[in-house]
């Protein structure tokens, strides 16, 4: 038995299409306790996500973490679940169909069919997942993809991790497209200038704070110490945005979330900094995550509640979480210029009627079935 998958049905009248593969952490299917554990295995599982010898952490992981903390997580997940489910997947359907109707219009503009690309989400961990949106892809005749993970900073747990559940899954393939990973966008002017469009619209309807804080998701320390790029990502993210938004250094401050473990990670943690802040009088604090484009569970709940209550707690007067930039259209033209930015070289039209035609005769005359 062979080890590849059949192959989608083949016509030489069928042009081949471009192929967009947005691609995104992922999240449990519902906000309950087996939901969750199944989609923490996954997680917990990936040695790029936890760099520990396996020998020492599949034990500690199915004999402790996946017994205790399944529970206590989807609590958290059923404090921002949707009527339409995980906010991070809702957001993440609506930013692919729409992105998928305005590159149907600069691809139109360009001269070429609207229907020329074809975009899929897959998630990293969870449903959909990468393997079934590769899939989605082939069946459309994409010979050629884009990867376009959502992290506009890279560390290897998230990007670099992305890219190797695309790889993998092409081992089942007898015919691997062409496949062409978009580089980060930390520095994007596009991507900055909706950042600081979103922050200052939030500011005109809210009035300002005393202090602005940047959260961005926090990894172990240690990574940085051997070369991933993240924080530096983080940082230059950071400043750019606050000088599109006129802030002097006093005025914001860099922090990271979400960690996990008792090892040291990035710093300074932004839960011990709000509390900080409190207890230093700063009465309105804001707090934007700008590696984040689609509010999920570190967005809408440890920041929105958690670190709510641990400002106010503290002393803090006023606390308020800026959305991510999820469906603005902003954002959604700043990813369509990345992506045809990415897909440079391969904006070829396809062949016309007439192309195809010969080239199906030419292959039926030597021998082809279709």
């Amino acid at each position: 038995m062979s080890r590849f998958l059949p192959e989608p049905a083949f016509s030489h009248e069928r042009p081949a299409r471009l192929g967009v593969l947005l691609i995104n952490l992922g999240t449990p299917d519902a906000p309950t306790a087996s939901a969750v554990r199944r989609y923490l295995a996954e997680f917990l599982s990936d040695p790029r996500v936890v760099e520990i010898p396996r020998a020492v952490w599949k034990p500690l992981l199915h004999g402790l973490i996946l017994r205790v903390r399944p529970a206590r997580s989807a609590d958290r997940y059923a404090n921002i679940w949707t009527k339409d489910g995980s906010p991070l997947l809702v957001h993440s359907q609506r930013q692919r169909s729409l992105l998928l109707g305005y590159l149907g219009q600069r691809l139109k503009a360009l001269g070429l069919p609207s229907d020329h690309a074809q975009v899929e989400l897959g998630m990293r961990y969870g449903s959909p997942s990468i393997t079934e949106a590769l899939a989605r892809l082939r069946e459309g005749r994409c010979d050629r993809i884009l990867l376009m993970p959502l992290y506009p900073q890279y560390a290897s747990s998230t990007t670099g991790s992305a890219l190797d559940a695309v790889f993998s899954a092409t081992r089942t393939m007898r015919r691997v497209p062409a496949l062409r990973a978009a580089d980060v966008y930390h520095d994007d002017a596009g991507y900055i200038g909706a950042l600081a469009q979103s922050i200052n619209e939030y500011w005109v309807k809210n009035g300002r704070p005393n202090k602005l804080v940047l959260s961005f998701h926090g990894v172990p320390r240690r990574t940085l110490d051997l070369g991933d790029p993240y924080h530096c990502h983080c940082q230059k993210t950071a400043r750019l945005l606050a000088t599109e938004l006129g802030l002097r250094p006093e005025q914001y401050v860099v922090a990271f979330q979400s960690r996990f473990g008792r090892g040291e990670w990035l710093k300074p943690y932004t839960r011990a900094t709000l509390v900080a802040l409190a207890k230093e009088g700063m009465r309105r604090v804001d707090v934007a995550c700008p590696g984040f484009v689609s509010d999920c569970l570190e967005t809408l709940e440890e920041i929105g509640l958690e670190g709510r209550s641990a400002f106010l707690e503290a002393g803090g007067a006023e606390f308020h979480a800026i959305p991510c930039l999820n469906e603005r259209p902003a954002w959604i033209a700043v990813l369509a210029g990345l992506v045809l930015e990415n897909l440079g070289g391969w904006l070829d039209a396809p062949p016309d009627a007439a192309a195809r035609e010969l080239t199906q005769a030419r292959a039926k005359a030597g021998g082809a079935a279709a």
